[in-house]
């Protein structure tokens, strides 16, 4: 049985929410005579890419107590509905068009009003994230600002958003995302100003790999440059059709043992990402091994987008069921569920605290 809990410093958290209006109170602290969750979810989608989906009193429908947090969020893109393109066929995925995808920045407002909605004891499992800002502009980082301060006491990151993304970066209307453009600085900057927690999808490498993956060593460089950002690499740069070649696990590796890379984590959703690890034996005890050498480092998520039942939902957790009987307990118990609440429980304090600055002008 695991006993150890990320929430030891339960007095000092129920000082800060009395003090600080909109902190979380961990889960554990609040129902303390409660059975463990399946799963603290990093990753789920509210809303599709016509931004669409079910509202956040259904999701808590849907899973019950078996979920204990969730890092709620839309999708930033808006899928196009040009009629020149696709006639009356309306697409709702952005791989059933070739008509552009944008970026949406109402998205926030919809995803603020829906954290809004909920009871009291509902709102302590969410961490709400900001997506609607385009990560070309430099005016990003205002558009966050801006978002915190309309809804105070509701956000705890940002993300997903992407910067290369298989088949997305190419649909986007204006400039193509690039780890080069300052506009990312900006906004990681940001992030480590207020005490953000950033999840970034980034794919590791193009669709066709080369010898080395094309982007890693450039998100290193920028990763390296903002040490104070708390981020999430999504997916460990993984996609539908990037996969893992022989050395993904290697620099995996490589970065997680480079003190210069302490404030990144690695989330494992997208049960595309999940079919990667659980390939066969070799593969869930590359993983594993990974795991339970760096064990505070990763993250599970579902990355499941509007789902409408529980199934649905709990695809990429079923997926990974060779891993998690491969996994010693203690760090399943990491991975699953204790990870995600040492991420958003150092974020949520700070990020309250610049909001009441900011609001009272000191």
């Amino acid at each position: 049985m695991v006993t150890s809990s990320p929430f030891r410093h339960g007095w000092r958290n129920l000082w800060i929410a009395l003090l600080i209006p909109g902190f979380h109170l961990p889960a554990a602290e609040v129902d303390a005579g409660e059975p463990e969750p399946l799963f603290n979810d990093a990753h789920f989608h509210l809303l599709d890419y016509v931004q669409r989906g079910i509202a956040a009193r259904e999701y808590f429908d849907m899973v019950g107590d078996r979920v204990g947090r969730v890092a709620m969020f839309g999708i930033p893109l808006q899928q196009k509905w040009d009629y020149f393109v696709s006639g009356e066929r309306a697409p709702h995925y952005y791989l059933h068009s070739d008509a552009a995808l944008y970026y949406y920045s109402f998205v926030d407002a919809v995803i603020a009003r829906e954290y809004l909605s909920l009871s009291d004891a509902q709102k302590r499992r969410v961490d709400p994230m900001i997506t609607g800002f385009n990560p070309t502009d430099m005016y990003a980082a205002d558009h966050i600002r801006r978002v915190l301060l309309t809804f105070p006491g509701v956000f705890s990151g940002i993300g997903e958003f992407s910067i290369h993304k298989e088949f997305v970066s190419s649909k986007v209307t204006g400039h193509t995302a690039s780890l080069r453009n300052p506009a990312l600085d900006r906004i990681l900057s940001t992030v480590a100003e207020i005490g953000l927690v950033a999840i970034l999808h980034c794919d590791v490498a193009r669709v066709r790999p080369g010898e080395r993956p094309a982007h890693y060593d450039d998100l290193l460089g920028v990763l390296a440059a903002h040490p104070d950002a708390s981020v999430i690499w999504a997916h460990t740069g993984l996609g539908r059709f990037v996969h893992p070649t022989d050395q993904h696990l290697v620099l995996l590796d490589e970065m997680l043992s480079d003190s210069r890379y302490d404030h990144v984590m690695l989330d494992i959703s997208w049960d595309e990402v999940a079919r990667y690890a659980v390939r066969d034996a070799n593969t869930v005890d590359g993983w594993a091994a990974l795991m339970e050498k760096h064990p505070t480092r990763f993250l599970f998520g579902t990355d499941s987008v509007a789902p409408r039942n529980w199934d649905a939902y709990v695809t990429t957790h079923k997926v990974y069921h060779p891993l998690w009987e491969r996994l010693d307990a203690d760090v399943r118990a990491q991975v699953e569920r204790l990870n995600y609440g040492r991420v958003f429980d150092a974020a949520v304090p700070r990020v309250r605290a610049w909001e009441q600055r900011q609001l009272s002008g000191q």
